[in-house]
């Protein structure tokens, strides 16, 4: 959607076949492969690709399971891709946004689960709150460089992934019944959310959590 809009996209994926795949489906989008993981590598890459406008930090991983069952590595590994990852790449980006003095717009991807507690999702909704507070923090310094900085927080989003997790009715019954509009959200729901926070049209928005949860937090 974004090269629908006019955007010159560079795509980061520790996944090759995934950024082939993507490459087939829009040949301008520009792939560069890299693990967040290794921030320092990947930031040190980020840095090399030129002045950047706008950016989405929509990687992030999800290890789920009881309080008493979590482990040591899964704590260091969601935090590194979930935190750690984005802040250090908003860093390098921001960085080249002031010295460019262009201003540019941050999107953070959250998740409603910053906002409410969910069975088995202690260490991931940890992450996701701490993305939202960074993202506060992020607004409130570089808006006096023209940088805005929001996030979205979908709920449930029906991705492949999404799909064979929730496509049990036993499963998403009792949180669609929590969803004032009695569904989850599509891909594209969340992608105009972005778009929306990424353009001009949103120039006063900065420091914002945008739920895109169907109603879920208002009960």
């Amino acid at each position: 959607m974004l090269v629908e809009c006019g955007a010159e996209v560079i795509a980061l994926s520790r996944t090759q076949a995934d950024l082939d795949s993507l490459k087939t489906e829009v040949p301008s989008i520009h792939t560069v492969c890299l693990d967040l993981s290794d921030i320092e590598a990947a930031s040190k890459k980020v840095d090399s690709l030129g002045d950047i406008h706008l950016l989405v930090n929509n990687a992030g991983i999800a290890i789920l399971g009881p309080f008493e069952e979590v482990k040591l590595e899964d704590f260091d590994k969601m935090f590194s891709v979930n935190v750690k990852a984005p802040l250090f790449i908003a860093q390098v980006v921001a960085k080249k946004m002031i010295a460019s003095g262009s201003g540019g717009s941050i999107v953070n991807v959250s998740s409603q689960a910053s906002m409410i507690a969910l069975k088995d999702h202690t260490l991931y909704s940890s992450t996701k709150a701490a993305m939202d507070m960074f993202t506060k923090s992020l607004a409130l310094e570089l808006g006096p460089h023209k940088i805005r900085v929001n996030a979205v927080n979908p709920t449930v989003v029906m991705t492949d992934m999404g799909r064979i997790g929730w496509s049990d009715p036993t499963k998403a019954k009792p949180m669609l019944d929590k969803i004032p509009l009695g569904r989850f959200a599509e891909v594209e729901d969340v992608v105009h959310a972005i778009v929306y926070l990424l353009s001009d049209k949103a120039n006063m928005i900065t420091g914002t959590m945008l739920p895109v949860d169907g109603g879920r937090l208002v009960n």
